[in-house]
């Protein structure tokens, strides 16, 4: 006796734990029995699946009231397996679900050729800008850089049609590439 009290331990009755203990018979056997359940699952194919499946499985039985279950163990091979077939579909369903969105998304399945629009607006105003920097340093020099660099036309066949030195084509070509770095550094800054 401690200051005036007798240590008495306060415990629950009898039938309060029958009743718990029966509640959780389902769970008992689902323990006990949980390696077979798992090499259950395992010879019907569920593979990698099977520590989850037993793993959803538990988190239902906590749910379920087993006094109306007379044979616990049969009940759980049919759960596991029941559980099993439900994975399967849902992730069945996923698939189909993801192969329809890509197709959806993706069209025939091909991408597009189209730069974004914004990507598109940018490379036009930048085209602009070359070739206005391009016709600072003549007609000529902007007319020898596209056909060399736009329609790959030789420098020999420049210098032919245009009826020019193949010296003066490549003095034209050198006098392009400066612009363009010079203005590609204007751009950077």
């Amino acid at each position: 006796m401690i200051f005036g009290r007798s240590l008495q331990r306060a415990e629950p009755p009898i039938a309060e734990i029958l009743q718990t203990m029966e509640h959780q018979k389902l769970q008992a056997v689902f323990l006990a029995h949980r390696d077979a359940l798992l090499r259950f699952l395992n010879a019907r194919g569920a593979g990698d699946n099977a520590e989850d499946i037993l793993q959803d499985l538990w988190l239902k039985l906590s749910d379920v009231d087993d006094s109306n279950i007379t044979s616990p163990l049969p009940y759980l091979y049919r759960a596991a397996n029941n559980a099993m077939h439900d994975r399967y579909r849902k992730d069945e369903r996923a698939r189909q679900r993801d192969h329809e969105w890509s197709d959806i998304n993706r069209g025939a399945g091909e991408a597009s050729d189209l730069p974004l629009p914004d990507r598109a607006l940018i490379a036009s105003q930048r085209l602009v800008a070359v070739e206005a920097r391009l016709c600072k340093e003549g007609p000529r020099v902007s007319q020898v850089f596209r056909r060399f660099r736009a329609d790959g036309i030789g420098q020999r066949q420049i210098a032919e049609e245009m009826g020019i030195s193949l010296s003066a084509v490549e003095k034209d070509l050198q006098k392009a590439y400066r612009a363009l770095v010079e203005w590609q550094d204007g751009e950077d800054a």
